[in-house]
């Protein structure tokens, strides 16, 4: 399914010529009141490199890349009554984001079915719009599992929620495969305004396979730069693979202008032949708001303020360490240990800029190294 050009073209100048808002309302539809909503982010990469090319599969020749990075389209309705409904398509990607219908049962109940981000991962189920860092942690790229076709059911209450999820094959055929389940809890100890404490207890666990459906299953991961076309840390394929299951931890702690976030993943690949393999990764970062903003928390979830001075934007500073290890046994794939340091302004509702430098450190039988990368992005969402 490609999106044609003119489409894309007329969406984002649609938006432009709108006043600065988080969503568009376009009109109520058979008792469904419609907005549509966008995203658009440019990135560019530059690769200070050690031994390996990151950028060696590039056709330019330079240790740069430059790219539209995502171009979401979406389409939202509330109602009829207790029912909701989203459609999503990301033009860049050329694929299907959440789909789906909801049903509320009360304040608390929620059922889902369609596509949708899968329980697991506070980064993961966070808005891309407002991911702390350019590159999601290597634990969320890695072992996270994002949005498949499915059913789910959650019980969310302020303090604690549960959610579980029965899933598929990703809608756009050819992606994220493997029929499997998954569950996902939170406790908020803490949870006043501008002050909370979350914790998060998730597992999932999949039939590993591909396009195809022949078992298959690998574990690797760009060095926190979305434009790499090379991974330092890779087990190579298991042939033998049967499933995979997955672990997640998660806390986060906001208190005023200041976010400590951290998570950690272990994943079981079972094999039919060889002995299973065990990968395991986390991550921990800070985040500072200079201009002293806070964070909202909802349903298990943080969530981005606009900025207090519209005008002169919300600045942030944030420090991420995040590490990954695929070594086990006769499986060496590698370990990796990657400082990011990243600058974010916020300017008034719809626009975000970030930069990012990223300190590596990989060690792949053997082989280490320590290259660097320099980010930048430019966001305009609605």
């Amino acid at each position: 399914m490609k999106l044609a050009p003119k489409l894309l073209a007329a969406a984002v100048l649609a938006a432009l010529s709108t006043p600065a808002l988080a969503e568009i309302t376009i009109d109520v539809v058979g008792g469904s009141e419609v907005s549509f909503e966008g995203m658009m982010q440019a990135d560019g990469n530059w690769f200070d490199n050690d031994i390996t090319d990151l950028n060696g599969t590039s056709i330019n020749g330079k240790d740069s890349e430059f790219e539209l990075r995502r171009a979401e389209l979406v389409l939202k309705g509330k109602g009829p009554g207790n029912w909701n409904w989203v459609v999503g398509y990301d033009a860049k990607a050329d694929k299907f984001l959440d789909t789906n219908v909801q049903y509320r049962f009360n304040a608390q109940t929620f059922l889902t079915v369609g596509q949708y981000k899968q329980p697991n991962s506070l980064e993961e189920l966070s808005s891309t719009k407002n991911n702390d860092f350019i590159s999601k942690a290597m634990t969320t790229n890695l072992q996270a599992v994002a949005r498949r076709m499915g059913v789910q059911l959650a019980y969310l209450q302020p303090n604690w929620g549960i959610t579980g999820s029965i899933y598929g094959d990703e809608l756009t055929r050819n992606l994220a495969q493997g029929e499997g389940y998954g569950i996902r809890g939170y406790f908020a100890p803490i949870n006043e305004a501008n002050n909370f404490l979350h914790l998060g207890l998730s597992y999932n666990d999949f039939k590993a396979e591909d396009a195809n459906g022949n078992p298959s299953a690998r574990f690797r991961v760009r060095p926190n730069a979305d434009l790499a076309t090379v991974r330092l840390v890779d087990t190579g394929n298991f042939a033998d693979a049967d499933s995979i299951a997955t672990t997640g931890l998660e806390a986060a702690y906001v208190n005023g202008p200041i976010k400590v976030q951290a998570e950690y993943m272990t994943s079981d690949i079972n094999r039919d032949v060889a002995a299973d393999f065990t990968g395991t990764s986390g991550y921990i970062y800070g985040v500072y708001n200079l201009t002293g903003e806070s964070w909202g928390y909802k349903n298990g979830v943080i969530t981005t303020v606009l900025p207090d001075n519209p005008a002169g934007g919300m600045w942030q500073l944030g420090l991420r360490y995040d590490t990954v290890d695929l070594n086990d046994g006769l499986v060496q794939g590698g370990t990796e240990d990657n400082w990011t340091v990243g600058v974010n302004w916020y300017w008034r509702s719809n626009y975000k800029f970030s930069a990012n430098y990223v300190f590596i450190e990989s060690d792949r039988q053997g082989l280490e190294q320590s290259p660097n990368v320099f980010e930048l992005r430019a966001q305009f969402y609605w």
